[in-house]
Parts: structure tokens; sequence; C-alpha cells
């Protein structure tokens, strides 16, 4: 009779590091999505009604960014309790800002370059809700990683204290 091998490794709980990142970066990618479809209702809102881009952009971009703090700080990096202003609350909103005026200054910019082409204005708004949505694309690993390195990568969030089991 001969032994078979299995040179699969066995199973632990302890999570390789990428893994760990891939998860968060899979999370950090859902919550932006359910960010940017509250955005998309107020930017799309804001337009159809003849609002200025840098308006809409600017609301929609407050309007996205409440939702996806909440679902981020919870869900993506585990965080619980009271936020620390100084530590995590202060620098997010720094990082949330930039990207923000990246989106406010590149749907302006759109609606510049398009303002002397008469077209039609659901085309108008289609062009710029895809300008807006393009440069949160351009910004979303750039933002992802300043999160996961500055704001919520600290130890704190991944001791047992924390974070949940789940």
């Amino acid at each position: 009779m001969s032994t078979v091998t299995n040179a699969v490794k066995p199973r632990t709980t302890e999570e390789s590091p990428w893994r760990r990142r891939l998860v968060r970066l899979a999370r950090a990618a859902a919550s932006s999505v359910v960010a940017t479809l509250v955005s998309q209702a107020a930017l799309l809102t804001i337009l159809w009604a003849g609002g200025a881009p840098a308006l809409a952009s600017a609301v929609a971009f407050a309007a996205g960014a409440v939702p996806n703090y909440l679902v981020t700080r919870r869900w993506v990096w585990g965080r619980r309790g009271r936020p620390r202003v100084r530590r995590e609350l202060a620098p997010y909103l720094v990082v949330i800002a930039v990207c923000g005026l990246v989106a406010v200054g590149l749907t302006t910019l759109a609606g510049h370059l398009i303002a002397p082409l008469t077209l039609p204005h659901a085309l108008w708004v289609v062009l710029l809700d895809g300008a807006y949505v393009a440069s949160y694309a351009l910004v979303f690993v750039v933002k992802f990683t300043l999160l996961d390195r500055l704001v919520f990568g600290r130890g704190a969030a991944r001791t047992p204290a924390t974070t949940s089991p789940s």
C-alpha cells in the first residue's frame, strides 16, 4: 500500500497581509460605489435642474462623503466607537477634501471645456457626470492608499479590542 501525501498547506486563522489588504481594497471599492450612488443622485439632480458644475460636484461630494466615512471606518478598517479627532477624523477629512477638490476641479474644467459647444442639455449632463465619475476613478487608489497608511492603518485598527472577529 502506498501513502499519498498532500502538499497543500494547512489552513490557519491567520490571514496574510496581502489578503487582508485585498479584502480591505475590495470593501473600500464597495463602499465607494455606495458613496458614488449617493453622489450621483445629488449631482444629476442639480445638473438636471440647471445648476453649475462646481456647485453640483461640491454638493455631490459632500453627499457621498458622509456615508463613505461611516461605512469605510467600520466595515473596511474595523474601527468602532468614537473616532479620535486628531488621529482619525481630521486626517480623513484632509484626504477626502483633497480628493473632492480634484473631482470638483475636473468636473468644473469639463464644464468649461464643453460650454462653448451647443449640446442638448441631456448630453451636457451625461458628459459632466462622466467627468465626475472619471475623476473619482482616478483618485480612488491614491485615496485608499492614503487612508490605509495615514488614517486607519495604525495598529489600533488591528487590535482585538477594536475589531470584530468577522
